[in-house]
């Protein structure tokens, strides 16, 4: 297994700059070309692995400034995938209402081109030498869960298993060969939908579709591990379990005891980023299931709100978890990235340094320097 490169971590995204989200904003109207839109997320991008590095992170994102959602700027882009464009609903208070952008799969999906390599090169071009830039993208399981057997093709798969999870897999072995052949190193992915089997609401919707929420996380154990067998040698794949993020908000709740044996012991992962900033997360007990070689990083400083934890309640937090996971095993960091969506969360750009300073000077005084 690949260690992390610190006991210290974050998940990935960040507030965006005012200046992009116009930039954004103009493209959209056609005022600008979509390379003038690039030169300033380049721009913004140097800004925030500058704030990064200065902050004393080792692991350095671009910040998903390139993106509106963290999982359809991605998936839209591999082949045999369509987003239906979100649509505004008025709710019966008559409010309006965003409605998520739902993906099919309407093909074969295949790796139709490379889709993070001239992002992560620039994001290399400007890491500086010691720290590890780190691509974040969307988990497999996206193109699953949200619809089910109703959103892939029957043309196109008649049966799921295994043509479909072996074309995916493939499909996201070959991008990671293109980032590894860049000298991408580590990769995360960000998984809702695990978590989201954590909560009795989501795991009726779940039924409802026609699946087995019991079923599902072993289901999606082996679509990982067909992932994972495909990873180049040396790359760190990690996953992040997400309960919801969208400015703010949260979509799931629920102990991670329903499918802690099939992550943590089934997917042959290196890490794996676990919410644990509120009730909403349970006990630490399921991490009873974590095999030696692998790292669980605490998401224990929230991002949704600008509020600071103490280091007391972080340090008596972590040697809770250390009940059930060996602490060599155990790193922390925040719960989310401050920005999962282009909207941002409701909490000041500054509040971005205070909570990632915490997360390093607490890990710093658990661990030691590294």
């Amino acid at each position: 297994m690949t260690q992390l490169p610190a006991h210290y971590d974050h998940v990935g995204s960040f507030l965006r700059p005012k200046y992009l989200l116009e930039a954004r904003e103009q493209k959209a109207k056609g005022a600008i070309t979509p390379e003038q839109l690039r030169k300033v997320e380049d721009k913004a991008i140097t800004e925030i692995v500058k704030f990064q590095e200065d902050v004393g992170l080792k692991s350095i994102t671009d910040g998903e400034f390139r993106r509106t959602y963290f999982h359809i700027d991605f998936l839209d882009q591999l082949g045999g995938v369509k987003t239906d464009i979100p649509v505004t609903f008025i709710k019966p208070d008559g409010s309006q209402e965003l409605a998520p952008p739902v993906m099919k799969v309407v093909d074969k999906v295949r790796h139709a081109k490379d889709i993070q390599l001239a992002d992560f090169q620039y994001l290399k071009s400007q890491v500086s030498a010691g720290n590890t830039p780190k691509v974040t993208i969307p988990s497999p399981t996206m193109l699953h869960f949200r619809g089910g057997r109703a959103g892939i093709s029957r043309e196109a798969y008649p049966e799921l298993d295994p043509t479909f999870y072996d074309d995916v897999a493939k499909a996201y072995g070959d991008e990671l060969r293109s980032l590894a052949a860049a000298g991408c190193t580590y990769v995360q992915m960000d998984d809702t939908n695990l978590a989201y089997l954590c909560d009795e609401k989501m795991r009726e919707a779940a039924r409802q579709r026609g699946d087995d929420p019991n079923e599902l996380p072993h289901r999606y154990a082996a679509f990982i591990n067909k992932v994972v067998a495909q990873k180049p040698a040396g790359m760190l794949l990690s996953m992040h379990l997400c309960r919801g993020n969208f400015k703010s908000t949260h979509a799931a709740s629920g102990n991670y005891e329903p499918v802690a044996e099939a992550l943590l012991k089934e997917m042959n992962l290196d890490a794996y980023f676990m919410e644990y900033d509120d009730d909403r997360s349970g006990d630490f007990k399921p991490l009873r299931y974590l095999p030696k070689g692998k790292t669980v990083v605490l998401g224990l400083v929230t991002t949704k709100f600008g509020a600071m934890e103490s280091k007391d309640d972080l340090k008596r937090r972590i040697e809770e978890a250390a009940k059930y996971a060996p602490l060599e095993q155990l790193a922390l960091s925040p719960q989310c990235g401050f920005s999962s969506t282009v909207h941002g969360n409701d909490i000041a750009v500054e509040a971005q340094r205070s909570k990632l300073r915490l997360v390093i000077e607490t890990a710093q005084e658990v661990w030691g320097t590294a």
